[in-house]
């Protein structure tokens, strides 16, 4: 091998290292940004589950956002109360179906802010706060606030919900959600 062709070999061979080294480096960087993207999947699909629990809710992917052994608790005076702690996805799938039949809810929307995920590893944490809208099947109606603090579970291939916890906020009762009045549109009378 001449001595041009070994200095291009060795040339390669550190661009072919330096290569390899930054693809790494991007690969660690980008693997915390899918599992986030995973996770705010998973609780999305939670929320909209639960915006419809009824007779139609497939509880069988309801249950497969949590692991085995997730524990799912509400805390402070109004939430301990009125939702306790279920330990275990069966427990977990109990709880929610006791809202199913009959329907609990005749309107429930939830919406999600203020987000923070952290991941470390096969595990991470979130945080969140909820804004919840309900009409009852009884036609009452109320807005709550809450704080989740939610915690996860990667088995290498699935983010699970290993902890859910929710903390009342605020609750208040409105008179409803919705009414036929018409849709005020720029350039029609009201």
């Amino acid at each position: 091998m001449s001595r041009g062709a070994a200095s291009d070999a060795v040339n390669d061979a550190a661009l072919v290292a330096a290569l390899n080294a930054r693809i790494e480096q991007l690969a660690a960087r980008l693997e915390p940004l899918e599992a986030h993207a995973t996770i705010r999947r998973v609780v999305a699909k939670y929320m909209r589950l639960c915006d419809r629990l009824d007779a139609s809710t497939p509880m069988d992917e309801l249950g497969d956002l949590f692991t085995e052994d997730a524990v799912w608790t509400g805390v402070g005076a109004r939430y301990a109360t009125a939702f306790g702690s279920h330990h275990g996805r069966a427990a977990i799938l109990a709880m929610l179906d006791g809202y199913r039949s009959p329907p609990h809810f005749a309107f429930n929307a939830h919406f999600l802010t203020s987000e923070s995920i952290e991941v470390e590893g096969p595990r991470a944490r979130g945080q969140w706060l909820m804004l919840q809208t309900a009409t009852y099947a009884s036609g009452n109606s109320d807005l709550r606030s809450a704080r989740l603090e939610i915690e996860f579970a990667s088995d290498g291939e699935r983010w699970r919900i290993s902890r859910f916890v929710t903390e009342n906020l605020s609750s208040r009762a409105v008179d409803r959600w919705s009414d036929g009045a018409p849709v005020p549109v720029p350039g029609e009378p009201r």
